[in-house]
Order: structure tokens, then sequence, then C-alpha cells
């Protein structure tokens, strides 16, 4: 996330900064981030902005399913009831029409809920660093998810498996009798879960500790980061947000690369830029949750195979950020400042961000030379 700020603007007349943006690879939290500024700082969705996401809630939650249902015959599951079979069927025949209008039928419904509660997609979505899923995917009751969770039988094949890696227990799937209500209203969780593909540069402002903010959420993804450029002249702050949960997964646009690698390169790059010298980098080491819920069962050396240390939590953050900070060419005069965040969390995200902006106020301050 780039935080800007031009000399020319650093002082406001009534004595506030303003301050520019946001920045990582694809579906790393920067939108997440974004929306909770609004949530904190503006008081949140109304209702009818919460009805007008209910269309990506469905979307999200039907490509959901979908990518299981077609990853179960990549890796050769077999479901649990041969009679899913016909469900899966139905769902590609029904979730066209049902996208395109922005709805969650009953039938529909239905049917996702019968394929969600068979043990072999359960088995199926349990290996989803093998393919492509969202992580809104799994949200919901935890509860509820364990209840839900795959029968003995494939329990016992699971904990056989050299694959497994157990995705944290929240879905939109495990709250389907709740989003298909036709009364159905999306909450601020929901809408911080949507995950919608950012394209272009998504401008957001808001005051906060009398510094004007200007966040722009540019898009992750290769094709978007040459819409980049012109956002950055007399950036203040850049803030970088990297998926630590995606140290077993690719890019969706190259399988031959490691997100988070392909993470530490745009890292690098931005970090170690000529015109970035006297910006402030502040590193989001981003869904934390899923990183610690994650790497109990799937080995940080899938990423970083010199790793030696154990597949627990505080070791293995301790090692990204690490790995990342090693990245800065210049640590004589130039201090990364890191945080370790789940961009979901909306306390977390007040309490980072509060730290972050005195970290610009700061720095702004050693510029005017009152620090």
């Amino acid at each position: 996330m780039p935080c800007d700020l031009s000399r020319a603007q650093r002082q406001s007349e009534s004595g506030g900064l303003e301050v520019k943006g946001e920045e990582g690879a694809g579906e790393s939290g920067k939108s997440t981030i974004v929306k909770q500024m609004k949530i904190i700082h503006e008081d949140g969705y109304s209702e009818d902005e919460c009805k007008q996401y209910r269309a990506v809630v469905y979307s999200n939650t039907i490509q959901s399913i979908m990518a299981i249902i077609k990853a179960m015959a990549n890796l050769k599951i077999d479901y649990e009831d041969s009679a899913r079979a016909d469900d899966a069927r139905q769902l590609f025949a029904l979730s066209a029409a049902a996208e395109e209008q922005g709805i969650l039928p009953d039938d529909l419904s239905r049917v996702i809920q019968r394929l969600w509660s068979d043990g072999g997609v359960q088995s199926c979505f349990t290996r989803a660093r093998e393919y492509q899923l969202n992580d809104s995917a799994a949200y919901g009751d935890p509860e509820v998810s364990r209840r839900r969770f795959i029968s003995a039988a494939y329990t016992k094949r699971m904990k056989e498996s050299s694959n497994v890696c157990v995705p944290p227990p929240r879905s939109y799937l495990n709250d389907l009798e709740r989003i298909a209500k036709s009364d159905y209203i999306p909450t601020q969780q929901d809408v911080l879960r949507t995950r919608v593909k950012t394209t272009g540069i998504v401008e957001t402002h808001f005051t906060f500790k009398d510094l004007h903010f200007k966040m722009f959420d540019v898009g992750g993804q290769r094709s978007e980061r040459k819409k980049w450029i012109h956002c950055f002249e007399g950036v203040t702050a850049i803030i970088f947000c990297v998926a630590m949960s995606a140290y077993d997964l690719v890019l969706a646009e190259d399988e031959e690369m490691n997100r988070m690698h392909e993470s530490m390169k745009l890292f690098d790059s931005i970090c170690n830029n000529k015109w970035f010298t006297e910006t402030s980098i502040i590193l989001f080491l981003n869904k934390k949750d899923l990183f610690e819920e994650k790497i109990a069962h799937s080995p940080l050396t899938i990423c970083f195979p010199e790793y030696s240390g154990p597949n627990k939590y505080e070791e293995a953050q301790a090692y990204i950020q690490t790995k990342f900070e090693d990245l800065n060419k210049k640590k004589d005069t130039k201090e990364i400042y890191t945080h370790f965040t789940c961009a979901t969390d909306t306390k977390n995200v007040q309490f980072v961000f509060d730290a972050v902006t005195d970290v610009i106020i700061k720095n702004n301050l050693k510029d005017c030379g009152l620090f």
C-alpha cells in the first residue's frame, strides 16, 4: 500500500498531512486492508452498500465449490456418496445463470450443501494448496465446520496422505443456510471476506490523527503492475502486503512460480528502488491466522528448502520476516517496519494502523527537522 506525500503537500492549511497507498502481489490482502479503513474510519458499510456485495458473496461461494469439484477429477478423489456426481453435474448446469443474475436459488443452494457435506469433497478441500482456491471458501462457524468435517474413513485416509494441508475452518460454504435466505444481507465480516480481483487503481480517502490519507489499492497480478507507477511520485510511505499463508501456493497466472517467491521479488524491486530512497517501507506480513493453522500441516520447506527450524508459528514467521528484511540493501540508512496482520480482524488492523501512522508522523517530523 503506497502512502504518498509530496514535499509540497506535507503541511496543509489545517496542519495535517496527506498520505497514500497500498502494494503487494495478488491476493495478499491489500483490498481487505482498504475495506478495514472504511470500517474503522468511515463508520463502515451501510445496509445498502452491504446489499451490493450480496452478488459477490454468491459468486465467491459458487466459484469456490466449482474449484473444489474440478480439482477432484485432477486429484483423482472420489465422492464418498456416488450420488454427488449428479449434484456436480447440476452445479455446473445451474451456476452460470445464477452468477449472471447475482442470485443463489434454492435448488442450487441445496446442491452445494449436499456436495459440501460429502467426505470426498472435504478431502479435496484439505488439499487446496494443490489448486487455486479463494481463502473465503472456508469461512463461518468453526464448530459447524468441525461437525461437518469429513467422515471417519476419509479422516483416516487424509492422515495417511503426505499432501495433507488442512485449511482454516471458515467458509461461505459453511454458512450456506444463512447466506441462502431470501432476506440475506451481507455482514461487515462477509464484505471483508469477499474477493474481487482488483483491476486498475481504487482510491480511498479518510482522516486520522490530523493526516489526510489517500490510499491507492493497486492490482497485484502481474498484468496490473504496469498501472502503478504514476501513483508513486512523492510517496511518503509504502505499505507492502504479503500473504504469509501463500508460502506453499503458486501464482494463478504462472503455476511455475511460488507466490511467496513472487512477493519477495516484488518487494526487492520496491524496497531498493532509487525513487523510494526517502520512502518509509512498512511490511504487512498478512494472513497470520491462516498461516498459523497451515504451518503445522504444510512444511515451510516447500517454499524455503534450506529452512531447518520447526514447523511452528513463532519460528516460521520469524524466518519469513528475516527473508524479507534481508532484501533491504541499505540497512544502515533504511529501516523496514514489519507488522504481522490479519486483514479480516478489525481490532488487529486498527492497532497496527495506529502504529503505522505514528511512523509516518515521526518520519515527516524528521524531514522538517523537528524530530
